[in-house]
């Protein structure tokens, strides 16, 4: 029987280094969507609903990519042709966003075409980036999937560190970080357009340096799992209902961590400009600074992340390190409010770093192996990125209401977060490991 062949380091981080350039621009989107509609004019209860086009992008986008590339072979692969168009969507949508309101355009037109970008940038984001994933599963072997996706994750976290960083940075160097009202401020549109450049200069490195298995190879390699599967269901056990049951147990945890995640994006600015600059006013220097502080604080829950990311292969138990992570994540969001030191925020986004580590890593390491020998992978992989757009849109849509009865003050969304991360820590434990995940 033919199985996959264990993959040197450099093997492993070529497949996955393009993710270091998709990650920029998810994270100059992450850090600045919030700060970006806001000085355009958008309410602050109104903020959570351009939150929505991201994961429904996402949804509709994922398995589409999924499922056409399972059925697509050229002679650059499988999933890298969607890997790159994506990517070079990206960079023109890039361009544009930043320049929502430099057109003259009313207040209204200014939001519309902010959203229309918006639409784009992230269509083409979930499209750059669901073949990394989906990469992994399908030239990866089971035995080395954890330390593929830890490589992933280590990437994803530096592109989001450069990313998160770019303003402040670019602010330093003289580039100016305040602007005409309902005008994005020179800094942001200069970390758009860098982090354009990079995106595409790393996919092009990955697309050079990958060749993906030949349908011959993928056809070898999914009957000797399926003689494996029909040996395991002689003894009684069913891969199919195994497979399932995990993909509802973690998608039941996933619910709780990004609904979590999706307020930090959308409230941060706002809570730190309140608790730490005491404006709540877009067109002042504080709030536009507190704009800037929050990719610091970003960029500090990437450090925590990418150390956490190390550690956390040294942990026997999965579901013990997993739940650990969503724990000590929630307390660093329940942190957040009563921080009023710009940088005394560093202690909870270090912390909060620790939960996004094991998102980032865990979930898949869990659903691939279950799914392992199956020829539809990209699909249900796409399928399983539901799981991470249902909470954040179900989120989107109640954050108004939410910040209403909470008594419209940002901070407390942030603690509400981290209840969220708590509960999901609980779940953690209800996950069956499947077989072969076990360590």
């Amino acid at each position: 029987m033919k199985t996959k062949p264990d993959l040197s380091f450099n093997q492993l981080w070529n497949i996955s280094f393009g993710f270091f350039g998709v990650q920029i621009a998810y994270a100059l989107q992450s850090a600045n969507i919030s700060r970006i509609f806001a000085t355009l004019g958008a309410d602050p209860h109104n903020l959570s609903y351009f939150w929505i086009l991201p994961p429904l992008m996402g949804m509709v986008v994922q398995p589409l990519v999924g499922l056409f590339s399972d059925k697509t072979w050229t002679r650059f692969g499988r999933r890298i042709p969607y890997l790159f168009v994506g990517a070079a969507v990206a960079v023109l949508v890039m361009c544009m966003l930043p320049n929502a309101g430099s057109f003259g355009l009313a207040v209204s037109a200014a939001m519309t075409f902010g959203l229309v970008s918006l639409m784009f940038l992230d269509t083409s984001i979930n499209m750059a980036m669901q073949p990394f994933k989906m990469m992994v599963g399908d030239m990866v072997n089971e035995k080395q999937k954890a330390k593929a996706y830890s490589i992933q994750s280590f990437l994803c976290n530096a592109g989001s560190l450069v990313g998160y960083l770019f303003p402040i940075i670019f602010t330093a160097i003289g580039i100016a970080n305040v602007a005409p009202e309902g005008q994005i401020p020179d800094s942001v549109k200069w970390s758009f357009y860098i982090g354009a450049l990079i995106l595409i200069l790393c996919v092009i490195y990955t697309t050079a340096k990958v060749k993906e298995y030949t349908p011959e190879e993928m056809a070898a390699f999914q009957e000797s799992a399926k003689a494996e599967q029909k040996a395991e269901q002689e003894q009684g056990t069913s891969t199919g209902n195994r497979a399932l049951k995990v993909f509802i147990q973690v998608g039941i945890v996933q619910f709780f961590c990004w609904f979590a995640f999706m307020y930090m994006w959308t409230y941060t600015n706002g809570t730190i400009a309140d608790t730490v600059w005491h404006t709540l006013d877009t067109a002042s220097e504080g709030y536009q600074a507190a704009g800037n502080w929050v990719g610091v604080l970003f960029a500090v829950q990437a450090i925590g992340s990418v150390l956490w990311a190390m550690v956390l292969p040294r942990f026997k138990n999965i579901k013990v390190a997993y739940a650990l992570s969503l724990v000590v994540g929630g307390l660093g969001f329940l942190m957040v409010p009563s921080c009023t030191n710009q940088y005394a925020l560093f202690v909870p986004y270090f912390l909060i770093g620790f939960a996004w580590a094991a998102m980032l890593a865990m979930p898949f390491t869990l659903v691939t192996n279950a799914l392992e020998g199956s020829k539809y992978m990209g699909t249900f992989l796409g399928l399983f990125n539901c799981t991470i757009c249902i909470p954040q849109i179900v989120a989107a849509a109640l954050g108004g209401v939410l910040l209403h009865a909470l008594g419209s003050v940002q901070g407390n969304m942030l603690m509400l977060a981290g209840v969220l991360l708590v509960v999901g820590a609980v779940c953690v434990f209800f996950i069956s490991e499947g077989h072969k995940s076990k360590k």
